[in-house]
């Protein structure tokens, strides 16, 4: 029975609650807590207007109805062909003729979808720490520090073989266009050697798919003129056995075919003319509407790109290494502010400030894993705590002994008690000490003299056994 009357009693509610470092609801730790972040893929947060698919693998203009209409008039008429005409003159000619038929509709298929469905050569905008950085490039040079209104210089001269060619600013994209690019406004994106829009494959011509529209548009052509030869060929062949009227009769799907095919083949055939030419003068649509590069401006103007070889700027534009997108329009958007966590001595602290730290590091109790528990402290001026002292584990820093001055009637046994009287004796603060004695009679061994000598170690230690509370109160706020 210790004193103070048992476990139970008015001075279990003053204890202090035992203090844990390693908790994970620490205050300092909670508010801080990593949370899970959700990356988005660039094509969805994609500033400029187009429409992707298959997460983000196929890339198109917005206005896609015309590419549609393409589709449908291809399969249409190839199919018509192969079901009504093919089975004819496979009997009547060659079964070499729906062969090749089907070559040329899967490679026209093959290079329409190849041309809608990738990157034109679309150019990254800038950042907004790009674009102020270039806006302070264009006011340094435009001098708006000097007296008077001057309007920024927007263009940009480099010389390419021999030619001036001027880099125009795009206000939207926040960048110099590269030579040859331009803004498209259908699509709102600057693209790399730009050609033209093409609504009939619903997408930009470009740097990157421009070579695949030309070979859409040639092998189409041929494909066109294959179709439209060999319905003719099978309206004569029938017409010769049952006459042209009965022939009509016999294959109406012939007659849609041949319609559809007459008033297609002259565009068709007339724009596969015009790009041959514009390959073989390593020219782009844009550049050959504006006239950048015609003699009636000035004698000296010539087209710095071409290499004055036909066959040489045909293996330019057809056999040329395919550049890479530049938009990675697949990839990750980056954070904007990485928050990264440095390591101290090893241990992650998560919304520690400089002055938590160093009050960690000033503080035993909280870089220690053994803590003095709340019924282990014992605390001066309570006249009862119902658990056995407590000793500091190695490691901690206890606080430097403080001895009583030695008498002659005290001698070194007396003055420290042994273990087991630690176990059951009370310290008393010097307020108490002029209480009457038998008050530590009730429940106590100890006799009045070894209470007299212990009264007079705790009123010397008091000091320390205030600084080890006011440590323990420092480390709970």
């Amino acid at each position: 029975m210790t004193p103070g009357g048992g476990d139970g009693g008015p001075m279990k509610d003053c204890e202090y609650s035992q203090i844990s470092t390693h908790s994970s609801s620490s205050p300092m730790e909670s508010p801080h807590k990593k949370k899970k972040v959700t990356s988005k893929r660039k094509w969805e947060v994609f500033p400029g207007r187009n429409k992707f698919f298959c997460n983000g693998r196929i890339m198109m203009a917005r206005q896609t109805g015309v590419f549609y209409l393409t589709l449908v008039l291809i399969l249409v008429t190839s199919g018509l062909f192969f079901a009504f005409d093919c089975p004819y003159l496979s009997d009547q000619i060659t079964p070499a003729i729906p062969a090749v038929g089907a070559v040329l509709f899967f490679f026209v298929m093959g290079t329409l979808l190849r041309t809608s469905f990738s990157d034109p050569g679309v150019l990254p905008r800038a950042t907004p720490d790009e674009a102020a950085d270039l806006e302070r490039q264009i006011e340094i040079a435009n001098g708006s520090n000097s007296g008077g209104y001057r309007p920024p210089p927007r263009t940009k001269e480099v010389l390419i073989n021999g030619q001036t060619v001027k880099l125009k600013y795009c206000f939207t994209c926040k960048i110099f266009r590269p030579p040859r690019a331009s803004h498209c406004s259908l699509c709102d994106n600057c693209v790399e050697r730009f050609d033209h829009h093409c609504p009939w494959v619903g997408n930009c011509v470009g740097k990157r798919n421009y070579r695949f529209f030309y070979m859409f548009i040639l092998s189409l052509s041929f494909l066109t003129v294959f179709i439209f030869a060999f319905v003719i060929t099978h309206v004569i062949l029938r017409s010769q056995q049952t006459g042209f009227l009965n022939a009509l009769k016999d294959s109406p799907a012939s007659v849609l075919e041949a319609v559809v095919c007459f008033f297609s083949v002259w565009s068709i055939v007339g724009l596969s003319g015009f790009h041959t030419y514009l390959i073989s003068s390593n020219q782009t649509t844009n550049e050959d509407i504006k006239g950048s590069w015609s003699n009636k401006r000035s004698k000296e103007n010539f087209n710095p790109y071409s290499y004055g070889n036909i066959f040489t700027n045909c293996c330019s534009a057809l056999c040329g290494p395919l550049s890479p997108s530049l938009i990675d329009r697949r990839g990750f958007v980056q954070p904007d502010t990485p928050q990264p966590t440095p390591p101290s001595n090893g241990i992650t602290m998560y919304g520690a400030t400089q002055s938590q730290s160093n009050m960690a590091a000033a503080t035993p109790l909280l870089q220690s894993e053994s803590s003095i528990n709340s019924e282990d402290l014992r605390l001066p001026g309570k006249t009862s705590i119902s658990a056995p002292c407590a000793t500091l584990t190695l490691g901690q820093p206890t606080p430097p002994p403080s001895l009583p001055n030695l008498t002659s009637e005290t001698g070194l046994a007396d003055m420290i008690p042994l273990k087991e009287d630690l176990e059951s004796h009370q310290f008393l603060t010097p307020e108490e000490a002029p209480s009457p004695p038998g008050m530590l009679a009730i429940g106590s061994p100890m006799r009045h003299s070894r209470t007299m000598h212990i009264l007079s170690l705790a009123s010397q230690d008091s000091l320390h056994e205030d600084s080890v509370r006011g440590l323990v109160k420092l480390s709970s706020v």
